[in-house]
């Protein structure tokens, strides 16, 4: 492909991006394919010679596109928000074209400190500690990943990385911390049985008395605490873990404490919010996604650390062929997380906060959770419907009431209701169960969710429960 023909699919993809951004709200939310329909559709073999652009871009427009669920649709109240914007777009477009690959400062000098001055950018923003420094990690999964690694190694004095885990070390999260916790507790070697899931309060969030005593039981058995996830806006419901009261305890029983805030660290960008990150000063690890909440294409997760060295050393490593004369002088990313080669993800971070500005971020969350609590409002004046946890951000859980029906009855209408409002291709919610109790979830953060929107789904969900 010369650069003339280059160009003009590149202009025709442009203008087909941007007409979608303006008409996505034709299509429906979730994609309405049969499992393997996609599948069948596409030849099974590949093609012996190169195809035409124009046949590759018809059928992306006839088979991929009818299989894709619109995230970008302004009827998204699923799981949470993955938003995009223009300027995302735009970066991204030039990141491709870069085609950089950013594991070290001689690879992309530009890529190395503009990623340090937006990671610097965003703690400042949030109210972080200015002793914190921050590395852009692929997801929030990852980053928790990169923390129970790091801890670890400070409860084995780096002994761990060496000659691997010889005595059982034990990580504690809430009975709502998020399952990437699982997951890293797995892959980095503690072991399943010595992940401690500690119970909640009426609020979903985590109990410390109960985290110290289960802390306390485990050192009387000779198990060796090493680790605690706390969570700002748990998945379930936004719950807020007290992190000043688990901060302390961390602080008295030596143990690494890492703050999950995927969804709602981004909520600390407002001033009437700072509340949320109390405690910071406790922080050991701290991860949020701007791929959520903040306007920025996936992949994006920022993760801040107050022992920089601790993270390095437990990454760190040396072979011939990656040292270079500036080690001693720059940071060098590949040695901040799990991944050699990145992506030059600071780029995209950088176009949106000069595009919209932190004010014109904080425009976008503070309207958000406005909606959030007229849809609250509606909820509460509604008889039929009951609240299932308290409204922290934008999310709002609920469900359908009958008198006298029974857990298992109300959750087979629950979830026929969420099926029924689904099916309408207008909106797509989803659900959770908190305490053994079925919800749905209305999750508010799309860019371009509006109030319409909003009471649309409202009405999707009042005129279908009139069915029951």
């Amino acid at each position: 492909m010369d650069k003339e023909v280059f160009r003009r699919h590149g202009h025709e993809f442009i203008d087909w991006v941007a007409d979608y951004f303006e008409e996505v709200e034709k299509y429906p939310v979730r994609s309405a394919v049969r499992p393997g329909e996609i599948r069948q559709a596409l030849p099974e073999q590949p093609p012996a010679s190169g195809e035409p652009m124009e046949e590759i871009f018809q059928d992306f427009r006839e088979i991929i596109i009818p299989g894709i669920t619109h995230w970008q649709h302004p009827g998204w109240f699923a799981y949470f928000p993955a938003n995009n914007s223009p300027a995302s777009v735009l970066a991204e477009l030039l990141t491709a074209g870069l085609g950089a690959q950013c594991m070290s400062w001689q690879t992309s000098p530009a890529a190395t400190e503009l990623e340090e001055v937006v990671m610097q950018w965003l703690g400042r923003m949030i109210g972080l500690p200015e002793t914190m420094s921050g590395v852009i990690q692929d997801t929030a999964s990852t980053a928790t990943l990169c923390a129970l690694l790091t801890a670890r190694e400070k409860a084995t004095c780096f002994e761990a990385n060496r000659s691997g885990i010889r005595r059982p070390l034990c990580v504690y999260t809430s009975e709502e911390g998020h399952s990437s916790i699982d997951k890293g507790v797995k892959i980095a070697g503690y072991g399943i049985e010595n992940l401690r899931h500690i119970p909640t309060d009426h609020n979903f969030a985590l109990i410390p008395e109960e985290l110290e005593k289960t802390i306390e039981k485990d050192r009387a058995e000779g198990l060796e605490p090493a680790c605690v996830i706390g969570t700002v806006g748990t998945t379930s419901s936004t719950a807020v873990d007290p992190l000043v009261e688990i901060g302390k305890i961390c602080r008295r029983q030596g143990l690494w404490f890492h703050v999950d805030a995927a969804f709602g660290g981004t909520a600390a960008l407002l001033e009437e919010k700072k509340e949320l990150l109390a405690g910071a000063e406790y922080f050991d690890s701290f991860v949020f996604n701007p791929h959520k909440w903040m306007l920025t294409n996936f992949d994006c997760s920022a993760y801040f650390v107050k022992d920089q060295e601790a993270l390095t050393r437990t990454f760190e490593i040396h072979p011939e062929y990656l040292k270079t004369g500036q080690d001693a002088e720059v940071k060098n990313f590949r040695d901040w997380g799990i991944q050699l080669g990145r992506r030059f993800r600071a780029l995209k971070l950088w176009f949106v906060i000069r595009s919209y500005g932190v004010e014109g971020l904080k425009e976008m969350i503070r309207e958000h959770i406005r909606l959030a609590g007229l849809f609250k409002e509606w909820i509460e004046e509604d008889d039929r419907f009951e609240l299932m946890a308290p409204v922290q951000f934008s999310l709002v859980c609920f469900r359908f009431k009958k008198e006298g029906a029974s857990e298992e009855e109300l959750a087979r209408l629950n979830a026929e209701l969420l099926e029924k409002v689904n099916q309408s291709g207008r909106v797509f919610l989803t659900h959770t169960s908190l305490k053994g109790r079925y919800a749905i979830r209305m999750a508010i953060g799309q860019r371009t969710t509006e109030e319409e929107h909003v009471r649309a789904a409202w009405a999707l969900i009042t005129q279908n429960a009139a069915r029951f």
